[in-house]
């Protein structure tokens, strides 16, 4: 786990500016640093830069940038290839020097050029040189657990594995990308290929770009819609096979993940998800596995008993520290310095608490990440199964609803509930259940008028140009026809594997444990995990109304069922008490209009009476935006950032 950057310019960047941004990301990888500069043809140059965090072969034969053997190829890799030691083996005829598996994705590449990809397991983003022919590769990992940034400059490129190094690079202009506010303040994190600046990007998971003299080709080598489509073709009819052949990848995939030369344990909140890694960890090995768990002193949040319950019974060494609210506060202002672009998911913060718990004692943390996506076990699979049965009513509910009532619409008059369904209209959008009031008001905080997204089909939203200002992001993805799939629950599977997972659950993770140093691994996200619960049918993951039937069988196979089968909870941080109390005075100064228009993001007028409407009016409805505190948090994250990394 590390952190790269680098450029393939015709501008000069010198050693020491490249050096600057390297170091931007001193938390990434702490142990040691390395950058290299190289002429190109046409004018360019390519520099590459690491900052390594050691893992496997402490040595300084890790040490990166690293040269193939016959000087052709150069890496900077930030991850981790879990099948580096079979490949070694098939590509023995190589030299190899070192333990890493950096050198074995050079080996790699020179037997079966960028094609390496599909013999690779792991979790990575790569930068990769190839002098002979004057390609420079950026490659990212199929489901995205690694991420990669880059920004294109009139004819160069500047990448880097956060968005710190592009910022610190020479001319950088950092021009917000005012169009997608709606989406952010919505969802609460920007999706993929689009950040917050202009003109820079994310590379998408399981995506390659080549650059050639100036001259860009990207193209995806591993695409769920794809892999879905193939795999869930030759299902697995019989249970009993699905669940050992899931069993038996989910053991192998712990194992590949156990593999450091550095102390290892795992999160363990007492959950399904992390349970079974931890069970399977403990099953492999020889001695007592770290766990790691935060407590809250909530009764009705804190999973701390379940998890030590477990632990103890499991047989291993358990670590759990109750944390107080003020604790949590504290971090807030730490966000916009590892979160390096707006990122609202307040599970950010109990994440960067549990991370710096396991930091103490170990480098590499095992956790549970995957098992809801992939599986069927959040809450909304439940809601969009009834939004499916209702699809017929619904319907007429919503035409009739369009019937003026009042000084508005039936419609607006109608429980939550049915306004919800009655207003799931659009086909690229079913599995999406919004409340309007919410979409509206995340568009009025750009333009001062509340509007629904327009309606547009996913081909038109594909091809629009999000970077020129006219093009305003819709709240939602109108992308789910893309999936072929009837089903509104496996629809809807599929979308968040695409968006929430590697936007949302991946990089809170990711930049929670590099705050202190920490890898995080994430079993269930294994490719051969991944692309066989493809295989299995989905009624042997939602069985007669419960979610992740399967992988509950599994677990229980190692843990007593009444450890685990209680209703499912979560911890979320209490935004609403803070956005109403201690950090009242500075939401008010970031919603003031006098400070709005002088940033020139948002409309003043409509966000300053929000803002007001919503701290003084507790009790006033949502047309006031009182109960509005998820946009009203992702509003206050938006003006931290921006205090932090533009002022």
């Amino acid at each position: 786990m590390c952190g790269i950057c680098g450029y393939i310019s015709k501008k000069r960047i010198s050693e020491d500016e490249l050096r600057i941004m390297n170091d931007t990301m001193y938390h990434r990888g702490p142990n040691d640093s390395g950058i290299a500069i190289y002429e190109g043809t046409d004018g360019y140059s390519i520099g590459l830069a690491h900052r390594r965090l050691s893992i496997l072969d402490l040595s300084p034969l890790g040490h990166q940038p690293m040269h193939s053997e016959n000087g052709r190829v150069t890496i900077v890799f930030n991850g981790e290839i879990y099948n580096f030691l079979e490949l070694k083996e098939e590509l023995k005829d190589y030299p190899f020097k070192s333990n890493c598996d950096t050198e074995v994705i050079l080996a790699a590449y020179l037997r079966w050029g960028i094609n390496m990809v599909d013999h690779i397991n792991g979790m990575f983003a790569i930068a990769l040189y190839d002098r002979e022919n004057e390609d420079v590769f950026l490659i990212r990992d199929r489901i995205g657990k690694k991420p990669l940034f880059y920004w294109l400059d009139d004819g160069n490129l500047v990448f880097g594995s956060e968005l710190k190094p592009i910022m610190k690079c020479p001319g950088f202009k950092g021009e917000i990308r005012r169009q997608l506010l709606p989406r952010y303040l919505y969802q609460q994190y920007i999706t993929a290929p689009d950040t917050i600046f202009k003109d820079v990007y994310k590379l998408e998971p399981g995506t390659i770009l080549k650059f050639r003299n100036g001259n860009i080709k990207k193209w995806k080598y591993w695409d769920i819609k794809e892999v879905y489509k193939k795999e869930s073709a030759n299902p697995i009819t019989s249970y009993e096979e699905a669940k050992e052949g899931l069993k038996q990848r989910l053991r192998h995939s712990v194992a590949g993940r156990m593999i450091a030369d550095v102390p290892l344990g795992t999160f363990l909140s007492g959950g399904y998800d992390s349970s079974l890694v931890t069970a399977i960890a403990q099953e492999l090995s020889d001695k007592p596995v770290k766990t790691f768990c935060i407590g809250f002193d909530v009764p009705r949040y804190n999973e701390a008993e379940y998890a030590k319950e477990i632990a103890n019974y499991l047989g291993c060494e358990h670590t759990e520290l109750y944390i107080s609210t003020k604790e949590m506060f504290d971090l807030v202002s730490s966000i916009p310095q590892y979160y390096d672009e707006p990122f609202a998911d307040n599970s950010e913060i109990p994440s960067m608490l549990v991370s710096k718990l396991a930091r103490k004692d170990v480098t590499v943390a095992l956790s549970g990440d995957g098992g809801d996506e992939f599986f069927c076990g959040y809450n909304v699979y439940d809601y969009v199964r009834k939004a499916q049965m209702l699809e017929i009513p619904g319907a007429i509910a919503g035409a009739v609803g369009q019937l003026p009532f009042g000084d508005g619409r039936l419609l607006d008059k109608m429980p939550f509930a049915v306004k919800v369904i009655a207003g799931n209209r659009n086909p690229e959008t079913k599995t999406q259940l919004v409340s309007e009031n919410y979409v509206k008001a995340a568009h009025a905080f750009l333009t001062g008028t509340e509007r629904l997204d327009i309606p547009m089909s996913a081909a038109d939203y594909l091809e629009t140009d999000y970077n020129r200002s006219d093009n305003i992001a819709p709240a939602l993805y109108p992308i789910e026809s893309l999936y072929k799939v009837d089903d509104y629950q496996v629809r809807r599977m599929l979308l968040d594997m695409d968006t929430y997972l590697p936007e949302d659950i991946l990089v809170k993770m990711d930049r929670a444990s590099m705050k202190y140093s920490l890898e995080n691994r994430c079993p269930i996200m294994d490719t051969d995990v991944m692309e066989y619960s493809f295989r299995i049918p989905h009624k042997f993951k939602y069985h007669k109304g419960e979610k992740k039937y399967i992988l509950k069988d599994i677990a229980y196979d190692y843990i007593p069922k009444e450890l685990l089968n209680r209703p499912k909870t979560g911890f979320g941080v209490p935004m609403d008490q803070w956005l109403r109390g201690p950090l009242k005075e500075q939401l008010l100064d970031y919603s003031s209009t006098a400070f709005l228009k002088k940033q020139g993001i948002f409309d003043p007028e409509y966000v300053s009476k929000y803002i007001n409407n919503y701290i003084v009016t507790g009790d006033a409805g949502p047309s006031s935006g009182a109960n509005f505190s998820k946009i009203a948090w992702a509003f206050y994250i938006f003006q931290q950032w921006y205090n932090y990394h533009i002022l």
